[in-house]
């Protein structure tokens, strides 16, 4: 995904997150943290130069070369940071590797100054905050914004940005993405063949016997390797069903939070389809096989992102029309109204605090809030920013747009957990014992019997950091 991983990166694919705490200690010893500006005076602030950044000293940036790919750092944000700092030597860089090139930077105790940590093997945030190792941000909600020195930064980005991006009460990772979730389908495929997107779950039952029957395609996918792609879709349904504390409760270590009724219910229905409705074939198979099954007509629906759309820019053809659905009402007393979307901000950017040029990393950043960026950056890689008005006047493809409007209209109906980018062996049963549910391997009640004993093995270890919401 661009990747997804929920990445789409984090929220949705891959192997669980490297610790990073553990790893640096097993590498060399750090070096001191380099001197923020060698022997030269510190540069003064100011309005147009809120962080005091040495317009001559370099920056480095790595980018998470996933759905998004790299070009709009390199054609959108980094032109416009150096139009402001000609002088400044910005070193670009790209990897899908993120943990393994960057790790052994953290250790020797010279990072990059921007790094996007997404990406199915991205570094784990709660790790890198434990080491101390994150700037803080907050300097950069209270700057400024690029666009209008009496709006500040924090005024012109979601609130949840915030909110997910702080931890240990420091606001310290920058999520520069709306990641929507949802159900995705052909618009042209539904249109043709006389399908409607299901607003009840017994709809949706209906809608994939009427695909299945027909024989033109099978109903449903999902990423088979990558069994996250599906848990997104459970534990929402399940806190449309519960309400937004079942996922609360998850992501706080509650005592029977797996096991509630809400999540029953959910992994039930999905179970069923993992039963009954999947492509042939999909345990094996990974999302670009899935998605690109899908834009041949092969499968009707799978679930995913709001990156999607940009992921198989290559394979979709012209006039396939991405559509997202949310899921659909389950059991008819849902205690969160049809609608209801997990959305939250991802593609998420650090300033490493031990970098020799911080204050640039940070007014890096700045400028990628600025309207003109955050737009630009929404039309070339179709999907919606977190910077408030940025799409406004801009042509925006079908699937953008179709999930656009699907987040207008969940209005305050949006849920989201944090607990897989909090805990990694959470994350990494629970992408094994998604696998195993959705392929008859673990009976519903089992599957959450397994994750809640984790989750308990988590709560009573002392050795790991706990986080709550």
């Amino acid at each position: 995904m661009p990747t997804p991983h929920i990445s789409r990166r984090e929220l949705l694919r891959g192997a669980a997150l490297v610790p990073v705490a553990g790893a640096l200690a097993a590498c060399a010893t750090p070096a001191a943290k380099p001197a923020a500006s060698g022997s030269a005076a510190p540069v003064a602030t100011s309005a147009a130069n809120p962080f005091g950044v040495d317009g001559k000293k370099p920056l480095e940036v790595w980018i998470f070369d996933g759905g998004f790919g790299q070009d709009y750092a390199k054609n959108i944000h980094q032109p416009l940071f150096a139009a402001k700092y000609p002088e400044v030597a910005i070193k670009h860089n790209a990897t899908k590797e993120i943990t393994k090139v960057l790790q052994p930077r953290f250790a020797g105790g010279n990072p990059p100054e921007v790094i996007d940590n997404s990406g199915a093997n991205a570094m784990d945030f709660g790790a890198l905050a434990q080491d101390s190792q994150l700037q803080d941000l907050t300097p950069l909600l209270d700057a400024p914004s690029w666009d209008d020195p009496n709006v500040k930064v924090r005024d012109t980005i979601d609130q949840a940005v915030i909110d997910l991006g702080t931890y240990d009460g420091t606001f310290s990772v920058l999520g520069y993405v709306n990641y929507i979730f949802g159900i995705w389908y052909s618009q042209k495929a539904f249109r043709d063949n006389g399908w409607e997107p299901p607003k009840t779950w017994d709809e949706f039952l209906k809608l994939c016997e009427t695909i299945k029957k027909s024989g033109k395609m099978a109903p449903f996918t999902y990423a088979g390797k990558f069994p996250q792609y599906l848990y997104e879709p459970l534990l929402t349904m399940a806190a449309k069903i519960g309400g937004n504390e079942v996922l609360v409760n998850i992501d706080n270590l509650e005592d029977g939070a797996w096991t509630s009724e809400a999540m029953k219910t959910s992994a039930t229905a999905w179970a069923e389809i993992g039963a009954k409705y999947l492509l042939e074939g999909t345990p094996g198979l990974d999302h670009v096989q899935t998605q690109t099954a899908q834009n041949k007509y092969k499968v009707a629906m799978l679930p995913s992102g709001s990156w999607l759309e940009n992921e198989q820019k290559t394979t979709t053809p012209a006039d396939f029309e991405y559509g997202m659905f949310p899921i659909p009402d389950i059991t008819g007393s849902d205690a969160m109204p049809y609608g209801t979307l997990h959305s939250q901000p991802s593609e998420n950017f650090i300033v490493p605090s031990r970098s020799a040029n911080p204050q640039g990393g940070m007014e890096y950043l700045r400028a990628m809030l600025s309207k003109k960026a955050a737009g630009d950056f929404s039309e070339l890689v179709k999907t919606v920013s977190v910077v408030k008005g940025a799409g406004d006047g801009r042509q925006l493809s079908p699937g953008a747009a179709s999930a656009t409007k699907a987040f207008a209209d969940a209005g305050q109906n949006v849920v989201y957990y944090r607990w897989q980018t909090w805990y990694a062996q959470l994350k990494d049963e629970a992408v094994a014992a998604t696998g195993e549910l959705m392929t008859g391997g673990l009976k519903p009640e089992a599957y959450l019997e397994r994750l809640q004993k984790k989750a308990d093995d988590i709560k009573k270890d002392s050795s790991v950091k706990k986080y709550k919401r």
